[in-house]
């Protein structure tokens, strides 16, 4: 672990100390996440025999009540501060992932998941205000490259310890990884006490959601990262899973496996990638992601179509790799052009619409997902291809609305030394 830290921190040697502590949390908080995510609707579906489209409307369940608790979540960080919101929103996640052992019947996966969907929903717009608040300007993007880093490596971790424990033919396997899932997000909030807490802004001038819906190009970039996530990151992790398990032959195990090595195509790749970013045009970067996922998803088609058990693993370990490549182009602009596009007076409103197109792809990519995947499992994948291409196509079109400052992510620059001092400690 110490030649992988020193690795990050040779990469990132600007970050200030609370920008680490943050993500250490966020490492132990995606193990769990990693734990229990891919497995899920095969517990749902395999387990406790619930169709794969009650299962994928189950999942979609945890997004949709995200999407007002989300709203809410960006307010209270601008008045409450980002801090103690996040760590509300992980004791609410840990008590509901707590109950999920005790599902035997689809009403009861639905209100859990609801449950549990308050919690997450806040969780994204605090945590993004509060590593905004952290970073110093100039390294905003290094710092999000750092959280797709840290998080898919804890995720990926958290992948290949659930499939190992995980059995669709013993149910108490599966209350081992939401337990494990639920101790992590106590952690993370006992992280946070690590950390400062800086001063919220609403308290400066005020402010409401008006100012975001009214900000044109922020808003179309939001709309195209539904289509970005509910096309990519849903089926990556909600439904590829089950797809595989049911329709190729691959064992939960090797689902982990898969999960294990997209993490490290992530953590080898992301902070390189984001480097070679610094001073390139943002929406060019999202269109390539967007072509990378969609022949992700055609190699998927013909897996399925062709390929079973140890062969289909083979390309699933190919697919996972250049998936991973696809995410860090991602990582490297999409949090940052949030950020140059908000208004500092109300970063957790903006914040919040942010982490809201995550919840509506959440909402939309196991619902229409899992129903169609039930009816032809094999018409997802071509569909997915379509939209992220069409995506592509509109990702250079919205390039021509944004401002000036946010076309490009700043080409790295090495602050004065009183700049840098002032910077360590956004929080004072």
């Amino acid at each position: 672990m110490r030649p992988l830290a020193a690795y990050l921190r040779s990469l990132n040697p600007e970050l200030p100390r609370s920008v680490w502590i943050l993500q250490a949390g966020g490492l132990a908080n995606f193990f769990g996440n990693g734990v229990v995510i891919p497995f899920l609707i095969i517990y749902l579906h395999n387990v406790r025999g619930i169709s794969l489209t009650v299962a994928g409307l189950v999942v979609a369940t945890n997004s949709a009540v995200g999407i007002p608790s989300g709203i809410a979540a960006g307010t209270l960080s601008d008045r409450l501060g980002a801090r103690r919101i996040l760590a509300a929103a992980l004791l609410t996640m840990a008590g509901s992932i707590a109950l999920f052992p005790l599902i035997t019947e689809a009403w009861h996966a639905f209100l859990l998941n609801g449950a549990l969907g308050l919690g997450s929903g806040a969780f994204w717009p605090a945590a993004s205000s509060l590593l905004t608040a952290l970073t110093p300007a100039h390294r905003r993007h290094a710092a999000f490259g750092l959280q797709r880093v840290t998080m898919s490596l804890g995720f990926g971790l958290g992948g290949l310890t659930g499939g190992l424990i995980a059995t669709a033919d013993s149910p108490r396997s599966f209350a081992i990884l939401f337990l494990l899932d639920a101790a992590t997000f106590v952690a993370f909030a006992f992280i946070l006490a690590a950390l400062p807490s800086p001063s919220p802004h609403a308290q400066d001038e005020p402010g409401s959601y008006r100012h975001v819906l009214r900000n044109r190009p922020f808003m179309g970039f939001a709309w195209l990262n539904v289509a970005f996530v509910a096309a990519g990151v849903v089926l990556l992790n909600e439904l590829l899973p089950v797809f595989v398990k049911n329709e190729a032959g691959v064992s939960e195990s090797l689902i982990g496996v898969f999960f294990l090595v997209h993490t490290a195509a992530i953590v080898v790749a992301q902070l390189p990638i984001t480097k070679w970013s610094e001073g390139r045009r943002r929406m060019v970067v999202l269109a390539a992601m967007a072509v990378v996922w969609a022949a992700c998803w055609l190699s998927v088609l013909a897996m399925g179509a062709w390929l079973h058990g140890a062969p289909a693993f083979g390309v699933l370990a190919g697919i996972a790799i250049v998936f991973a490549l696809g995410a860090c182009l991602h990582g490297s602009v999409a949090g940052p052009i949030v950020v140059d596009l908000a208004e500092p007076h109300v970063m957790g409103r903006y914040m919040a619409v942010s982490s809201l197109s995550w919840q509506v792809a959440f909402v939309v990519g196991p619902a229409v997902g899992g129903a169609v995947l039930d009816a032809q499992p094999l018409a997802l994948w071509p569909v997915a291809a379509a939209v992220l291409l069409a995506s592509a196509g509109a990702s250079i079109a919205l390039e021509r609305t944004l401002p000036d400052g946010a076309r490009r992510n700043p080409a790295h620059l090495v602050p004065p030394p009183l700049a840098a001092g002032m910077a360590t400690d956004p929080a004072g």
